[in-house]
């Protein structure tokens, strides 16, 4: 099911939260909201799911006008078709897996063949046999599964997100992303998922709508956002970054060397801090200018050491200009 959303604005108050966008999401595709608290990303996802209204524009599933200020209709959230997975999974405490999956069917009225339908949510879930069980009696990536279960139980054509792995231990959470990536292929649904943390989704995502303040700076995929961020903000949010300020200028760290090679630039360098994370040694440098760089080796330096690092001229990536970035931010909301 395609989502289009045409000139949606919110406010507040007198607080802008959602400042006049276009956004397009193919059928079937994992579409990720990503940026910090306040940015625009939940208010998006609730307009989406009809919870909040917004003030102007337009919403369609398919051909279908779910939302429109100009002809003045808004369709209920429960006529919707879609299902949603919550930060804090919502589950009732009192209720079995089963009640709680079932709950969702009985409040849509969706009650014919209500115990098959429940046991095939819980079977692609993978949670058969514990359809008595409590939430308290279920682990945390169990009970993320049951709500997962919950929001397809009326087979919806649209599943959205809201950061639903935040609550999960990061050794669970990293397990769950590979989970809910196979159940969302598995069913061919479309996605919409909200999340400040960039691991999720630069490898869950089709495509990342980076925001800010309201707004989209940047719509593509990971490999897109990654290496060609559209400006400074989208860069010092996704990844790492090592800048050349005076030519509107950056590099990713994993690109500066140590060895001299044809067509890289060079600079002299004082490490200052060097941290082990496992697979390798990350290290702080300091310019002669004074500018803090991140560098990446294999072997270990020592602290206070000088040395000369090394970056090829073609991963310097310089920003596209104002025009540019709108045209692409129109051309892949078209896309």
């Amino acid at each position: 099911m395609e989502i289009t959303i045409r000139d949606i604005s919110k406010s507040f108050g007198g607080t802008k939260a959602l400042h006049p966008l276009d956004l397009a999401v193919g059928s079937g595709e994992f579409l990720t909201l990503l940026g910090p608290s306040g940015c625009g990303k939940t208010t998006l996802l609730r307009l989406i799911a009809g919870l909040e209204e917004p003030d102007k524009g337009e919403i369609l599933f398919g051909d279908k006008v779910v939302f429109s200020s100009a002809a003045g209709k808004r369709l209920p959230v429960q006529k919707r078709n879609l299902g949603m997975v919550f930060q804090d999974f919502a589950l009732w405490p009192h209720m079995t897996v089963f009640e709680n999956v079932a709950f969702a069917l009985k409040a849509r009225r969706q009650t014919d063949r209500l115990r098959e339908r429940v046991k095939e949510a819980v079977r692609f879930v993978r949670l058969t046999g514990m359809e008595d069980r409590y939430p308290h009696e279920l682990s945390g990536g169990q009970q993320q599964r049951v709500a997962f279960a919950r929001a397809i139980a009326g087979r919806p054509e649209i599943i959205l997100f809201d950061e639903p792995l935040s609550a999960l231990d990061a050794l669970l959470r990293e397990e769950m992303r590979v989970e809910l990536i196979r159940l969302v292929r598995e069913l061919g649904v479309t996605a919409v998922y909200v999340t400040h943390d960039q691991s999720e989704a630069m490898s869950m995502s089709d495509r990342i709508a980076v925001m800010r303040q309201g707004r989209v700076l940047q719509l593509g995929t990971s490999e897109d956002i990654y290496h060609c961020p559209v400006n400074e903000d989208v860069a010092r949010f996704v990844g790492k970054s090592n800048w050349l300020a005076a030519e509107e200028a950056m590099f990713r760290p994993e690109h500066l060397g140590w060895t001299a090679a044809p067509g890289c630039r060079s600079w002299r360098a004082v490490i200052r801090q060097v941290s082990y994370t496992g697979d390798r040694y990350e290290l702080e440098l300091e310019l002669e200018d004074g500018t803090k760089w991140t560098g990446y080796r294999a072997a270990r330096a020592n602290a206070g050491e000088r040395t000369t690092v090394y970056v090829p001229e073609q991963h310097i990536y310089k920003f596209l200009s104002k025009e540019e970035v709108i045209h692409e931010i129109k051309s892949s909301s078209a896309g």
